[in-house]
């Protein structure tokens, strides 16, 4: 069985990846990337600690938390192409 320590520190990286990109790129795309990336590290979380306490709370907050991620990338997509139409 797999201690929570590592399922935070595989979270903390993950998120410490996404700040990075968020602050350093100016490219939209790998901005929403790298925000991806945060909510990940987010969801990690919420199965870790719902595993840890054993209820199954996290788990249905990580399925909603994946669920504005896909929407977010659909709208974050529509607007670029929106911005930037092919010549």
């Amino acid at each position: 069985m797999i201690p929570t320590s590592h399922y935070l520190f595989l979270s903390l990286g993950l998120f410490t990846i996404g700040v990075i990109g968020v602050v350093t790129r100016r490219n939209v795309i790998i901005i929403l990337m790298s925000i991806e990336l945060m909510l990940n590290a987010v969801n990690i979380n919420l199965v870790a600690f719902s595993r840890l306490v054993g209820s199954a709370e996290g788990h249905v907050f990580a399925i909603f938390v994946i669920t504005d991620a896909a929407a977010e990338a659909a709208v974050g997509l529509g607007i670029i192409i929106a911005f930037f139409p092919e010549p």
